[in-house]
């Protein structure tokens, strides 16, 4: 061949095979910009200095209690949890005021019964799911493809509404809510910038609803009425909607390419406690939270080790930990197994969906896997899930997804099925190159902005600095950083 048509066919092969290798590379390059973020200061664990077996005790250490005062990559996620970081939950350094955000926290979701919630997700699931059908349910017998958290957000934009204000969401509001939490969880995924004028109308629909009448509830005294709003955005309409429906995206994917596992389900044999283990199989290959930073306020002594000192920024790698604990150090394949579940001798170890009991665990914990499990059952009432789009972690894609009705569709012939795959295959495929770069340029871009902006830093300039001392290099905070 001569070199021009040489040059032809490898400008050819590098097109086709775009989708295979180049997400991979600009996922390399958007990991060493986010390594970038905290400077010299990032103790990654598991890693050399904090080993896997000590993962939980340095994580739940009294000293590892610090929470955004202290550490640069505080400045990124103040700025994609805007407005309001400086009163969300799990942003709050430790004191009277966390004591007082957390306890109305949990005096809020304490209110429903389980009985309760699992009605409530039932209820706002079947709405939302008949809404997909449309208003004469013509759409319901025919065979749709979704975005598996789309769907999903709107369910618990209402569900927390009504667990916050005990009486239904209406749907404009509920509109508001999921824009507002699709935008944050766009930006942390770098998939979308910030629109703050969006999420700045939830702020003042939630100044003017409590205006005009408190929810059950009472809200923490500590804060002012603006602040009450935003404690509210932050913690119930963004990071409890975001989680859950990101919780949902992965475990009906996951339910999709696993056909066995579906097929075992919508055989009606399984009961509930099978699919609370589908549900632990799915966050431990798909852990919500990629890593949760804590500044030691005090050093962490260990036995045979150095003691960590204070002010050390503590980078807790949850997929990395569960990992951890699968043969071979967590580098081969690891099979999709519900029942592994069912022993202590194949039951991963390593397994912290809801963080670590000692440091600010997911206030949901309690009831979070019984709604998931009510949520999956009404859908799978209604639908088969068909997917062969790639399931990552981070799904940026939203999760891709076929939903086949069970009763009164088309028959669902096996080459139909295939082609229908075969394409959604491709899409996902494809679409992956263009999302990638946009995540390294939006990443990049709202890197440079939150430490320009210095929301975090700035907050505390005028408090006393906190101790520090440098230290080699950061590890990995943006590459895993909790989306």
């Amino acid at each position: 061949m001569t070199a021009p048509v040489l040059a032809a066919v490898a400008a050819v092969a590098a097109m086709v095979s775009l989708p295979y290798w180049l997400p991979p590379v600009v996922v390399a390059l958007r990991v060493r910009v986010f390594a970038r973020v905290n400077g010299e200061e990032g103790i990654t664990a598991p890693g050399r200095e904090v080993p896997a077996e000590e993962f939980r005790t340095v994580y739940g250490h009294p000293a590892a209690n610090g929470r955004s005062r202290g550490a640069a990559l505080s400045d990124l996620f103040w700025y994609w949890l805007s407005p309001g970081p400086e009163v969300h939950q799990e942003h709050l350094e430790p004191g009277p005021r966390y004591d007082d955000v957390a306890r109305t926290t949990r005096r809020i979701l304490a209110g429903p019964s389980r009985e309760e919630w699992a009605e409530l997700t039932a209820r706002c699931t079947r709405q939302v799911l008949d809404e997909l059908a449309g208003p004469d349910g013509a759409a319901r017998n025919r065979v749709r493809t979704v975005r598996l958290r789309d769907m999903m957000m709107p369910v618990w934009a209402g569900v927390y509404y009504e667990a916050v204000f005990r009486e239904p969401c209406p749907r404009p509001v509920r509109e508001l809510i999921t824009g507002h939490a699709d935008d944050v969880v766009s930006a942390l995924k770098c998939t979308g910038l910030r629109h703050m004028d969006r999420r700045q109308r939830l702020t003042a629909y939630l100044r003017e609803r409590l205006a005009g009448g408190p929810p059950p509830v009472p809200l923490p005294a500590t804060l002012t009425a603006h602040e009450q709003a935003l404690y509210l955005q932050g913690t119930f309409f963004n990071t409890a909607v975001v989680q859950m429906s990101e919780a949902m995206a992965h475990l009906l994917l996951a339910l999709a390419t696993h056909r066995p596992v579906q097929d075992r389900l919508l055989s009606g044999e399984a009961q509930d406690d099978y699919l609370d283990r589908v549900v632990d199989e799915t966050l431990h290959h798909f852990p919500l939270f990629g890593i949760a930073h804590r500044i030691t306020t005090g050093e962490i002594h260990r036995p045979g080790r150095e003691p960590v000192p204070a002010g050390s920024v503590l980078l807790f790698n949850y997929p990395e930990y569960h990992r951890s604990g699968t043969p071979g150090g967590g580098t081969g394949h690891r099979p999709f197994d519900p029942d592994r579940w069912l022993s202590p001798d194949t039951r991963p170890a390593a397994y912290i969906p809801f963080g670590v009991t000692a440091n600010r665990p997911c206030p949901a914990r309690g009831f979070a896997v019984l709604t998931m499990r009510v949520a999956a059952r009404e859908v799978l009432r209604r639908y088969r899930l068909e997917s062969s789009a790639e399931h990552t972690r981070s799904l940026p894609s939203r999760g891709p997804c076929l939903l086949v009705p069970r009763t009164g569709a088309v028959a669902w012939g096996p080459v139909r099925r295939r082609v229908r795959l075969e394409r959604l295959r491709l899409a996902d495929r494809w679409a992956a190159v263009p999302r990638s770069l946009t995540q390294l340029a939006l990443g990049s871009y709202m890197v440079w902005d939150a430490r320009r902006q210095g929301l975090c830093r700035n907050y505390f300039a005028d408090a006393p600095p906190a101790p520090r001392r440098p230290r080699g290099a950061a590890g990995d905070p943006g590459g895993g950083s909790r989306r």
